[in-house]
């Protein structure tokens, strides 16, 4: 389980910037940019970074729950087989 963290933690910690968008995205944001307005274009970003990384959080949340559910169910599991004993 360390290790899964410690690759978790290291993968998002060499995020870089995205810089996709759709044709009409990119050329609203250039207008806006040479027009002197970098508000817009940091939005937009922030906005496709944030629709990237909620599936994967997402994922992870259900994951975690999923795991810990399961560590609970097997130790029941384990006392009630020790009881029977």
């Amino acid at each position: 389980m360390k290790r899964l963290i410690t690759l978790v933690v290291l993968l998002l910690s060499c995020i870089t910037g995205a810089y996709a968008q759709c044709a009409m995205c990119r050329a609203t944001l250039e207008n806006n940019v040479s027009n002197g307005e970098t508000g817009i274009a940091a939005g937009i970003n922030f906005g496709i970074m944030y629709l990237f990384f909620a599936p994967y959080l997402a994922v992870g949340v259900v994951a975690y729950f999923w795991y810990k559910t399961s560590k609970s169910n097997a130790r029941k599991e384990f006392s009630e087989r020790s009881l029977l004993r």
